[in-house]
């Protein structure tokens, strides 16, 4: 390795931007990304995902291209793209197959693929080596190598940064997480892990989510119990929160493309090797099944063909994602039995929404009302300032609040207005 790395980061979206930015700051680093409109946008300082506010962008010396020629010459190449399921919940590597034949066909001898795509152990040196193979005609092993570091990006959170948490890192040889370590140590102040190998780091990062997703299934599961029982979740975790070592896990929606994607990952390749995987896939099962379960708990509850305005469409409170939203399904549930749903999300891009999942998003709430319910799907800071003149505005006597994130646990409401709440 030369005593001035050169770096590419590959996908500038929601993990490879930020990680970009801040690598910049130590090294001459590149970043590519196949959407022209993403680097024009970028260019002009403007972060759709609004990770990176637009003044970092404008002074930093990140290069920014989608002309794959510009990563040639790289030392390391840094893999963040998507890693999605397809409609059969099986991992979709199609991004990733499609990174490692660009990749490929600039690498050079010496060069290190580090892969930060969440993906199941073994993917990274099964799949990912030969098809870098392929594309390059050069040997893994010898004249490339490969290196894993999963991604712990948590879109909109502004305390674990990339320059504040732990970095797992995994390479080939030692020499090969040598090289990781300068790299991400320069990030982290040399807040480093070292994996035994690069399966391990895998596995390790798929668990993180699988585990997370399992808890809130056992939380969305017992919470049904309890709404049966006439007690609510939410009353029932103050109290169980007061022993010192019970886990605070809160009902509601599993979306995103981490927490609702990775387990299945995990599932595949569980099967693959002749294990039936009965704990993560009954999580994925409750958990995918909540949007379904708010939409009957209210269509039982308002008229029929009710006027329903749903509030939040992103897939997590404050932030402009909209990739695999379980407020889809709420939606879904609501129309296919015979109710007008209104559609409002002041973070959500209307033409994103359209585009993805076919929703019409309304611009404003003013004179959206009157509506029989008020679904509060995504707790944006918006929703959470709303009092009673605002329910109001928004609700006919006798409507209903349904409170799917508990955004209005302690607001007084109108006198006659109805409140269900997860």
């Amino acid at each position: 390795m030369p005593s001035q790395l050169r770096l590419s980061v590959i996908g500038l979206g929601y993990v490879g931007l930020p990680l970009a930015i801040a690598l910049a700051r130590h090294f001459p680093v590149v970043g590519y990304d196949i959407n022209r409109r993403r680097i024009a946008e970028l260019r002009d300082g403007s972060d759709r995902t609004g990770e990176v506010p637009s003044e970092v962008l404008r002074t930093s010396s990140l290069a920014l291209t989608h002309d794959d020629g510009d990563i040639a010459g790289s030392d390391v190449f840094i893999v963040t793209v998507p890693t999605p399921v397809d409609r059969n919940n099986q991992p979709d590597l199609t991004a990733v197959r499609s990174a490692c034949k660009t990749v490929g066909s600039r690498l050079a001898k010496n060069a290190i693929v580090v892969f930060e795509s969440t993906v199941y152990p073994g993917v990274t040196e099964d799949i990912c080596g030969p098809a870098l193979e392929a594309a390059s005609g050069l040997c893994c092993g010898r004249d490339f190598f490969l290196g894993y570091s999963p991604e712990r990006i948590n879109p909109g959170d502004r305390e674990h940064t990339i320059e504040r948490i732990t970095k797992v890192i995994a390479g080939q040889t030692p020499a090969a997480v040598a090289a990781l370590r300068e790299v991400y140590g320069a990030i982290t102040n040399g807040n480093i892990f070292v994996a035994r190998n690069i399966k391990t780091a895998e596995a390790a990062k798929v668990i993180e989510n699988a585990q997370r997703d399992i808890n809130i299934a056992f939380i969305n599961e017992v919470t049904m119990i309890f709404q049966k029982l006439g007690l609510s979740a939410h009353d029932v975790l103050d109290a169980a929160g007061t022993k010192w070592n019970f886990l605070r896990f809160t009902p509601g929606l599993v979306g995103g493309h981490c927490i609702g994607v990775d387990p299945f990952y995990l599932a595949h390749r569980a099967l693959e090797i002749g294990h039936e995987p009965e704990i993560i896939l009954a999580g994925r099962r409750i958990n995918d099944g909540m949007g379904a379960y708010v939409a009957r708990c209210v269509d039982q509850l308002v008229p029929r063909r009710a006027r329903i305005v749903v509030l939040g469409l992103t897939f997590k409170e404050n932030v402009p994602d909209l990739r695999n939203s379980k407020v889809v399904d709420i939606i879904a549930g609501l129309r296919e039995a015979g109710h007008q749903v209104i559609v409002h999300d002041p973070m959500a891009d209307a033409e994103e929404a359209m585009e993805e999942y076919g929703i019409e998003m309304a611009r404003t709430l003013d004179g959206i009302g009157p509506a029989d319910a008020v679904i509060g799907a995504v707790s944006h800071s918006v929703y959470a300032d709303f009092g009673p003149s605002t329910f109001e505005k928004l609700l006919r006597p006798g409507g209903l609040v349904a409170d799917v994130k508990a955004i209005w646990r302690n607001v007084q409401l109108p006198a006659g207005i109805r409140r269900w709440e997860l």
